[in-house]
């Protein structure tokens, strides 16, 4: 039997409006039908813990039930809208009882947005939350001894920490009901992409991930465009002039702008940058990218100076006292985007690593080279590799910045450039760094490791889950001793771990 076939046989029967009934083996508290006759509302139910993908979990007589937007302790009214075998999605409709692990929201579009689904949940719990999705999933997925986990590394800055946001134009603005009610008209948005709708954006009037003067570039250039009526992008139709928005700074008070056209009309660009430039003479670096595709991707097109330089400068302090690096980072480059916090990730990094000067390391999914040039100084040689060619080519630029001539970088599959020929002719590691993506390590990788045997290995992963299932792969060779997670992302589920491997005996 179907639930809806179900709940029309409960409804015709004019009773149960509050009763225990099976749905797929497992008991449900029906304590009210709405006036839909077609929605489950379970009263009166406890948040108990922070969960997966920005969710929170509650448990409703043995079924999981997913809540996004609230924080453990609160109890709430639920509304199923999503059955599953074993597990269901709910929404609230109605808060019972406030816990005091919430904390006061910075960010006017909460619960719209989708960016910080953790912005109301206070930042300690936050931090617990992290530490036991880094250990559950090494433990569950990995079989791996946590004994010698560590406590999260938190973020001193847990607002204004980003030194990059992108904004998109699209002439299909999100409404909320409240604005929807109001009659507030749809005059185009300038902000981010509702998650799951491709075509629909927020209107930011407020982000408190990026420092000023982030939110007033944006909120001038949105002024300007609808005042002298510039077409904002439409997705569906591709039609429209203005696309995106892209906003860097750095530690050392230097400002990118970018802005991305859909055609070629001086006429209508140039006066913008004029204005933007004139306006904010703190941006150092004020670029163009006309962008004729059906796509929003921007990395195979060429990025063109309005004023000052082709990039910005990065600063980052040495592991340990160490030689203050500094990155050129240009409008394609790769570069982690909480500034202050990647360099804890990285001296967490050469920590684990324990180099003496007189080793060979890989570096494996190097990007644009930071990791392999952090730990430049303290080891005979650096070997970088990474998929995407422009990264490589930033690499190499800032290794020359920096002035370490020991490092080499090749750019190609990790898979199919990470064979025995290839260790042959730049020798065997001692130390390997892998930061692959969310994915993972390609089964051919980790088999190449297991082949080389370097003493150690040091595994970056912005994905607990996949990162236990490749320790569990190694775990043939290698025993797992250290491991440091790190926030580097406030107010949202995502987290670092640095594991550290050492060759068994």
């Amino acid at each position: 039997m179907t639930l809806s076939v179900w709940m029309d046989e409960i409804l015709s029967a004019q009773f149960y409006k509050s009763a225990i009934h099976r749905i797929n083996n497992y008991q449900f508290t029906i304590m009210k039908l709405n006036k839909t006759k077609q929605s489950i509302i379970l009263e009166d139910v406890e948040i108990l813990e922070a969960g997966a993908e920005g969710m929170s979990i509650a448990r409703v007589d043995g079924m999981v039930v997913f809540v996004p937007f609230v924080v453990p302790g609160d109890v709430v009214d639920v509304k199923i809208i999503k059955k599953k075998k074993n597990y269901a999605e709910g929404r609230v409709v109605a808060v019972k009882k406030y816990s005091d692990k919430r904390a006061e929201l910075q960010c006017p579009h909460f619960g719209t947005c989708g960016g910080c689904k953790w912005q109301n949940m206070v930042y300690d719990e936050q931090l617990v939350a992290k530490q036991k999705q880094v250990k559950d999933n090494l433990e569950r997925l990995g079989n791996v001894d946590t004994t010698y986990m560590r406590p999260i590394c938190g973020s001193d800055n847990q607002f204004y920490y980003r030194n990059k946001l992108e904004y998109t134009f699209s002439t299909r603005r999100w409404r909320t009901d409240a604005e929807l009610a109001a009659g507030v008209e749809d005059t185009g948005a300038l902000g981010f992409h509702i998650p799951s709708l491709f075509d629909k954006v927020l209107s930011i009037e407020h982000c408190a991930l990026q420092a000023e003067p982030s939110n007033a570039i944006r909120l001038a250039v949105r002024d300007y465009a609808r005042e002298h009526e510039l077409s904002f992008y439409d997705i569906r139709n591709h039609t429209g002039f203005l696309r995106n928005l892209v906003i860097r700074n750095s530690t050392v008070e230097e400002w990118m702008v970018v802005v991305v056209v859909a055609e070629r009309r001086e006429d209508l660009l140039f006066p913008l940058l004029d204005f933007i430039h004139e306006k904010f003479p703190q941006i150092t670096s004020l670029q163009y990218i006309i962008n004729e595709k059906f796509n929003d991707s921007y990395t195979d097109l060429d990025v063109n100076v309005y004023f000052g330089k082709d990039h910005m400068v990065e600063r980052m302090e040495g592991y340990d006292g160490g030689k203050t690096l500094q990155f050129k980072i240009n409008p394609k480059s790769f570069y982690q985007t909480n500034s202050l916090q990647a360099q804890k990730l990285y001296s967490f990094v050469a920590e684990f690593a324990e180099l003496q000067g007189d080793e060979t390391v890989y570096d494996l999914y190097t990007g644009t080279g930071t990791i392999a040039l952090f730990l430049a100084g303290l080891c005979k040689k650096v070997v970088g590799i990474e998929y995407v060619e422009e990264a490589i080519a930033d690499a190499k630029i800032n290794a020359v910045f920096n002035g370490y001539a020991n490092t080499e970088f090749y750019a190609g599959d990790m898979a199919k450039v990470l064979t025995d020929d290839f260790v042959k002719a730049h020798g065997t590691p001692d130390v390997v760094i892998t930061d692959p993506p969310r994915a993972g390590m390609h089964e051919h990788v980790i088999d190449q490791l297991l082949a080389m045997q370097p003493r150690k290995i040091v595994y970056v992963s912005c994905n607990p889950a996949t990162q236990a299932r490749d320790l569990q792969l190694l775990s043939a060779k290698y025993e797992v001793h250290r491991i440091q997670p790190v926030d580097m992302f406030p107010h949202t589920q995502h987290v670092e771990n640095v594991a550290e491997l050492i060759l068994k005996k």
